[in-house]
């Protein structure tokens, strides 16, 4: 079986080599902090005039509009693998939202959000988990109530990353308290300067707040914000969860942090010895390599039921919970591997990365919560994909 690329597709590996090869330079840096940052706002729109980034979305909404073709999108995200330039921006509105208005948004909605949203220029937030509604998300008791063309919002979300930066909330909210539980859900879009609006940061172990609180009060928002239908909020929420999960499990993301790790462990040494040459951390790495390479065959497998317009079934499933997990561990092998060096974290002449590998290692355990826990992925996979038996519930008293 001769699974090498065709002339055509080895052709357009060249093409994106040059392009990243050619404007390298221009690549936002570390140093370039702030998601509005003008360098990074540059360097994405860029990508997008080049076909890298937003490749598929159509051009009318602020996309390259290009045909879907899984090797081309592979190919694009090795080359940005390999080269070490960043890649385009992922964020809750651009791997989220969008693709949540392109299936289920109006045409108002879809022209006035997915551009400025693609190319950075407008950031969201996800207002889903509340006090005592996280797992259980259809317990959400935020309360949105009619009043003329408007809704008045009460209530408050819980775990609400980059709230403090968002010009725009996503918001599940209760429409209709008589309904069943996933009934009387409305999934509503408006703006985070709205009157009402309070965000209190919530600081991680990581020492920075990566979440928020934000709270409701007499917060009143056009009915023009709901997505599809008043009281369906559930089914665009379960829509957004599916790309939320993707966006978490994405392989290609994953690939590039292998390899950051490898060209570590090529780098660092102890005792005179490359860390890469150590026989235990080597292990270590090539199981971390295996799963990897298994993580994006199951991506491109994914990519091909969606093209034929097909469930993945069990991979799908998966995606959210080993890419979060893999992750995770390719930042303990990191930290491991460094020895002394990797309880480091903020400052010191020794630090490596900028204490990059321990934030994400203290991070990434978030993660391993945000889009449904694992225990809740483990208990998805388990009846939906295997079809085993429903967890029990506890015997009433």
């Amino acid at each position: 079986m001769d699974l090498s690329f065709s002339p055509e597709y080895e052709t357009f590996r060249q093409e994106v080599a040059n392009i990243l090869s050619a404007n390298a330079h221009l690549a936002p840096t570390s140093d370039d902090k702030g998601m509005k940052n003008p360098k990074r706002l540059a360097w994405q729109k860029l990508l997008i005039e080049k076909g890298l980034a937003a490749r598929t979305i159509p051009t009318e909404y602020g996309g390259y509009g290009a045909e879907p073709d899984i090797l081309k999108s592979r190919i694009i995200a090795e080359e940005f693998a390999r080269s070490g330039v960043p890649r385009a921006m992922s964020n809750q509105g651009i791997s989220m939202l969008v693709p949540t208005l392109l299936e289920l948004g109006t045409p108002e909605q879809k022209a006035a959000y997915i551009r400025p949203t693609l190319h950075g220029e407008m950031i969201w937030c996800q207002g889903y988990s509340e006090p005592g509604a996280g797992s259980d998300l259809a317990a959400l008791r935020t309360a949105a109530v009619e009043e003329g063309d408007d809704y008045i919002i009460n209530g408050s979300k819980i775990w609400t990353s980059t709230a403090k930066q968002a010009d725009m909330i996503f918001c599940l909210v209760r429409t209709d308290p008589a309904a069943k539980k996933h009934h009387g859900i409305s999934y509503i879009l408006f703006s985070m300067e709205t009157p009402g609006i309070e965000v209190r940061p919530l600081v991680d172990m990581t020492g920075t707040a990566n979440f928020n609180e934000v709270f409701f009060t007499d917060v009143r928002v056009p009915k023009s914000g709901i997505v599809f239908e008043a009281n369906k909020g559930w089914q665009v929420a379960n829509a957004t969860l599916t790309h939320e999960r993707g966006m978490l499990g994405d392989p290609n993301a994953t690939k590039a942090r292998l390899i950051e790790l490898v060209e570590l462990m090529k780098r660092e040494t102890m005792n005179g010895e490359r860390l890469i040459d150590n026989p235990l951390l080597r292990d270590r790495l090539l199981k971390l390599q295996g799963e990897v390479y298994a993580m994006q065959a199951n991506g491109l497998r994914i990519t091909t039921h969606s093209l034929k317009k097909e469930s993945a079934g069990l991979a799908g499933l998966v995606v959210k919970l080993m890419g979060c997990e893999l992750n995770h561990e390719i930042a303990r092998l990191a930290i491991d591997a460094l020895g002394e060096l990797g309880i480091m974290y903020e400052e010191g002449e020794h630090l490596r990365a900028g204490g990059s590998w321990q934030a994400r290692y203290m991070y990434d355990l978030g993660l391993i919560i945000g889009g449904g826990t694992a225990q809740i992925q483990k208990n998805i996979i388990a009846e939906r994909g295997l079809g085993l038996p429903r967890e029990p519930k506890p015997a009433k008293a």
